[in-house]
């Protein structure tokens, strides 16, 4: 398979990864996933690496760079940009990048053509050596001699990579060859990650990604005492979502990347988790002690993202318990339904007994028999099946398997012979269940322990090192469990109480020893507030993109609430998003980046200002956006609703206020219209766009820019936040062949130059980016069809705000600055402002 020609244009820094990106879907549409899968391949999207690349620290003057599983070379390029980007920049850069895949090798050798042909521009001298072949088969030279004799033969500077992800089995050439030189591990990436290692320099650096699967579970712990004993991990970033990072394929793993360093260092690990690249990320600086402690025979690796986890961390230290300890034991439920079929039963007869699979598992409880159920409910009691069967009593159940999006990993149940009375009781595959070797529980026993099991505590530790759906058995022993003593109080304090998270939660809060000294918010209170908080939103039908734990944090910064506080006491807060962030961190123990309050404000309190739920500047409104005294407070209405909560007034006014919620949008959107921007356009006529943000900039860029560049142009379109593109708009750009996507994101102004028959898209920068080469495709099959020439602009306010994106502008556009109208920058091309012939 060959790659395709994609030469035509000359590299650059703002084309490099795109015109890589090309090769990489190109490539992915013609692979055969079965052939993939064999493989463990997983290609890298371009947003990944570019965001993996900038991991990196301060790179050397002349750098050797390892790509172990390069597939069509998207990695290494990323790296390369990070690289040129650096003051100053390497001298030198030499690559070695392995692929296993023959059919790949085309592609990787086309994306190394791009990164020299970028740094020869840049006087960076290049050289790659492809290596088709496997990079644990080739055996690095310090290796050759055994792990303890190959001192100062490491090769590289650098590793970036996306190993291969693929189980081993004992008898496989992979996992003999890694034994062979001293790792012992089950799954292929992390033989790549420890032969990286191996390969690195002293204070070298790599940065890869990968299932977060080796954090915990004794299959790993071979791996991990090995890795460490390499490096140092100096950053993770955790991706809560599962489809992140591989958009393309089916990954049941949460993905990690992980920065490490080769030197000794005893400075924290700086952890941020976000469900994808655009959301704000949470970050923590965990001491090295929290983030795996060196006197844990297990050697767990603990991904706290804030204060939040880490106050779990730390409350659950004080449980010392092993189930070993306690008596207790947790196995794999007896029966492989597939493989029993002789035994089961749809309808009961003498000889049946209960069969119990995790559908019969619900709020707590065992519901069985259950009517309609597809499974069976009935297992046949035999000699012959006998070895399947545990003795009638009380046992503790959870479930082995929870769906992606379920808030909850542990769930656990509890089964007695008094509610469901039988002989004895068979357990489906799907289920572990907790025993006293064999025998049923003390009844106040399971009850504790299940108790224990379902608070928030126990669920959000075990989220720290557990970061796949499966809830193993072994994963169940690892955990530390109160004292049969306190499991027994906390069982009394169930009674007859429903078996859910809230109880545990005040339940076990209530037998917590005392912290005096710890200052981070409890994580019961924060949790139970948060989820309520969520609930609001739900019921208030906000939008699916705002119903997480950002937005239900925002809401409760609106309201003044804290973790103890009641809704009854949520009061009305005149306040900024920087502000907002800090009552995150202060209150509830999350820590977001800095840089990432315009995510804050985009996704969450852009939305709720919509939908009449805050209100912006009620003391100014025409504030400008950009201002550092603009801020918002809770609708008084909503307010009102909100102070109800969890009180029985809150349903009936839940529904008073959804029936006027309506009215209050339109009442807003009078007040919003009352300040707005006069904008006159080239024809005479005017027209108004709401205050503040970039309207400012757009108002410039019609009264400014037009007159001088596009004399005569009819502004066909003028964007305004909120609003949609009008019937009439849409059928003037039918005129011009243009069926425009409803979806699509138009820029800020179009203009329309009949005598020269070009069609202007303008883009006003204030806070978003300009045209770069992504956007420029965007508008590009956004106006596909148009029968006129394209002309892109990104305008800004001033030179200090083009700065800010000068590396990102495309080539073959234009840029304005309306601090200096009568001027325009033109980005490369023969032509000068003018359309492209794209064809």
């Amino acid at each position: 398979m060959s790659a395709p020609s994609l030469a035509e244009t000359e590299v650059t820094f703002a084309n490099l990864l795109d015109k890589v990106e090309e090769l990489r879907l190109y490539a992915y549409d013609r692979l055969d996933p079965e052939q993939r899968g064999p493989l463990g391949q997983y290609f890298t999207p371009a947003p990944v690496a570019k965001f993996m690349a900038d991991f990196f620290e301060t790179l050397p003057e002349e750098v050797a760079l390892l790509d172990p599983g390069a597939g069509a070379g998207m990695l290494t390029s990323a790296f390369v940009l990070r690289a040129l980007g650096q003051n100053p920049r390497p001298k030198r850069i030499e690559v070695t990048a392995y692929e296993v895949d023959p059919r790949l090798i085309p592609f990787l050798r086309e994306s190394m053509s791009f990164c020299e042909a970028l740094c020869r521009r840049c006087g960076t001298t290049f050289s790659a050596e492809v290596v088709e072949g496997d990079y644990i088969e080739s055996v690095p030279p310090c290796l050759e001699n055994g792990p303890l004799f190959g001192g100062g033969q490491e090769r590289f500077d650098c590793v970036i990579m996306n190993p291969p992800y693929k189980k081993m089995h004992s008898d496989s050439t992979h996992r003999r060859t890694l034994s062979s030189h001293g790792l012992e591990t089950v799954n292929l990436y992390t033989g790549f990650l420890w032969m990286a290692a191996k390969d690195l320099k002293a204070g070298g650096q790599l940065v890869a990604i990968h299932p977060r699967s080796f954090a915990n579970g004794p299959y790993y712990r071979p791996f991990r005492r090995a890795f460490m004993d390499e490096v140092n991990i100096r950053r993770v970033h955790v991706f809560n979502s599962r489809s992140e990072a591989f958009q393309e394929d089916e990954v049941l793993q949460e993905n990690v990347i992980q920065h490490v360093v080769k030197e000794p260092s005893n400075a924290p690990v700086r952890i941020t988790v976000s469900d994808h690249l655009e959301d704000p990320a949470k970050e923590c600086l965990l001491p090295r002690e929290d983030f795996c402690n060196p006197a844990d025979p297990d050697l767990f690796i603990h991904l706290i993202a804030d204060d939040y986890d880490l106050g779990i961390r730390r409350r659950m230290r004080q449980f010392t318990h092993t189930l070993q300890d306690l008596g207790i034991v947790v196995s794999t439920g007896r029966v492989v339904d597939f493989r029993a079929k002789e035994f089961l039963q749809k309808v009961p007869s003498a000889d049946s007994v209960p069969l119990i699979y995790p559908g019969h598992c619900q709020n707590g409880r065992v519901v069985w028999p259950r009517e309609g159920f597809r499974k069976c409910n009935w297992f046949r009691r035999c000699p012959d099946s006998a070895s399947q069967l545990v003795p009638p009593g009380d046992y503790v159940l959870v479930r082995r398997f929870t769906a992606k999006e379920e808030k909850r990993r542990l769930a656990a149940y509890l089964i007695s012979a008094e509610e469901v009375p039988a002989r004895a009781f068979a357990f489906e595959n799907h289920l572990n269940y907790f025993h006293e070797h064999g025998k049923p529980l003390a009844p106040d026993l399971a009850k504790g322990i299940a108790t224990f099991l379902n608070s928030s505590l126990a669920d959000s530790y075990f989220r720290q090192f557990n970061g796949h759906t499966q809830v193993n058995a072994t994963d169940l022993r690892s955990l530390r469990y109160p004292s049969r003593d306190q499991l027994v109080e906390v069982c009394r304090g169930l009674g007859s109480q429903t078996l859910d998270t809230p109880t545990a939660d005040r339940i076990l809060d209530k037998i917590l020893p005392s912290m005096p000294d710890d200052q981070t918010p409890d994580p019961a209170l924060v949790k139970k507030k948060i989820d309520e908080a969520l609930d609001i939103l739900k019921q208030l039908d906000v939008p699916r993109a705002q119903q997480n734990e950002r937005s239900a944090l925002t809401l409760l910064a609106l309201l003044g609430q804290r973790p103890k506080a009641k809704w009854s006491e949520s009061k009305r807060v005149f306040i900024g998003i920087t502000q907002m962030m800090d009552w995150f961190r202060n209150h509830f123990g999350v820590t977001y980046a800095p840089n990432t309050r315009e995510t804050v404000r985009r996704q969450t309190i852009h939305q709720f200002v919509e939908m009449g739920l805050a209100v912006p500047n009620s003391d100014q409104p025409d504030r400008p956006v950009n201002s550092p005294f603009y801020g918002y407070e809770i609708e008084s209405s909503a307010l009102e609703l909100i102070r109800t909560y969890r009180t029985r007034k809150w349903k009936q006014a839940l529904t008073a206020y959804m029936e006027s919620v309506d009215s209050l949008r339109v009442l807003h959107h009078q007040e919003r219209e009352m300040n707005r921007i006069e904008v006159r356009l080239p024809d005479g006529s005017k027209k108004w766009l709401s205050a503040g943000g970039q309207n400012v900039l757009i108002k410039a860029i019609v009264e400014e820019f037009c007159p001088r560049f596009t004399p005569g142009g009819y502004v066909c379109y003028l964007g305004d936040a909120g609003k949609k593109i009008s019937d009439d708009e849409k059928t003037y750009f039918r005129r011009l062949g243009v069926e425009l996507d409803p979806h699509g994101k138009m820029p800020d102004v179009v203009v329309y130059l009949e005598d020269r028959n070009w069609l202007v898209l303008i883009e006003a920068v204030t806070s978003h980016g300009p045209i770069d080469n992504k956007r420029k495709r965007e508008l590009q099959k956004l106006f596909a069809g148009c029968t006129a020439g394209l002309v892109f602009i990104t305008a800004f306010p001033t030179r200090k705000a083009m700065l800010t994106f000068f590396h990102e502008i495309s080539w073959e556009t234009d840029v304005w600055l309306a601090e200096n109208p009568s001027h325009l920058i033109h980005f490369d091309g023969e032509k000068f402002l003018g359309p492209y012939d794209e064809r």
